[in-house]
């Protein structure tokens, strides 16, 4: 006896949810390796980025470099960029008022700032409908087999173990494939969200320190 006879012998419904299950356990997995790849490339740009800006004495050349590849830009470079832009601009229109400025520049880094998370966060929801409904839909399916199963049962002329326990075994199978799909789902759904949530700070702690030199910077000037 193995998964694919048990498979092969399942009522059309029960294979229908086999397949789902199948569907959604491959899909999570995916997610799961496109995630974890994104945001070890995202905490690698963050540290790079970091440590660029805090060596480099002349922020507006380091927006010139960013400028130049703007079309590239990603996490604290673009949240940078938008900062020191909107900044840059406001400070231009009304020198006399940085507070304005300071303040525009850090809407436009929190804009930025939730775009980002917007991107790292998107079909990590899906995990969590996962590992939530794919046990509930593997019950269903071994309901409905169970079901058949006496069903049959009921008909034989002699009823023996040997007759219900084949169908038995071929409905519990749902369940199976339904605990197989959630459970790695919900772990990475919480272990995914715990490091999105690494990330969001990395960037609110950036967005306070860059907003704190822009501040020491304006007073500099107007004194």
């Amino acid at each position: 006896m193995n998964i694919i006879d048990l498979f092969f012998k399942a009522g059309i419904l029960v294979k229908c949810v086999m397949l789902v299950l199948l569907a959604f356990s491959v899909g999570s997995w995916a997610i799961i390796i496109q995630k974890s790849r994104v945001l070890k490339q995202t905490n690698k740009q963050i540290d790079e980025f970091d440590e660029k800006f805090w060596h480099t004495e002349d922020l507006s050349k380091l927006y010139e470099s960013c400028h130049s590849d703007k079309e590239n830009l990603s996490g604290t470079s673009l949240i940078f960029y938008a900062g020191f832009k909107e900044f840059s601009r406001l400070y231009k229109i009304n020198p006399e008022m940085p507070e304005a400025s300071l303040s525009g520049a850090s809407r436009a880094m929190r804009l930025a700032m939730n775009r980002e998370l917007d991107a790292l966060e998107t079909q990590v929801p899906f995990l969590g409908t996962v590992g939530s409904i794919s046990p509930y839909i593997g019950l269903f399916g071994t309901v409905w087999g169970i079901m058949h199963a006496f069903i049959a049962l009921g008909s034989a002329k002699q009823a023996t173990l040997q007759l219900v326990a084949p169908g038995i075994a071929e409905a519990l199978v749902a369940t199976a494939i339904g605990l197989f799909a959630a459970i790695p789902a919900v772990m990475a759904y919480n272990r995914l969200n715990v490091r999105i949530g690494h990330v969001d700070q990395k960037y609110a702690n950036f967005i306070d320190e860059f907003t704190a030199i822009l501040q020491r910077q304006a007073v500099a000037v107007r004194k």
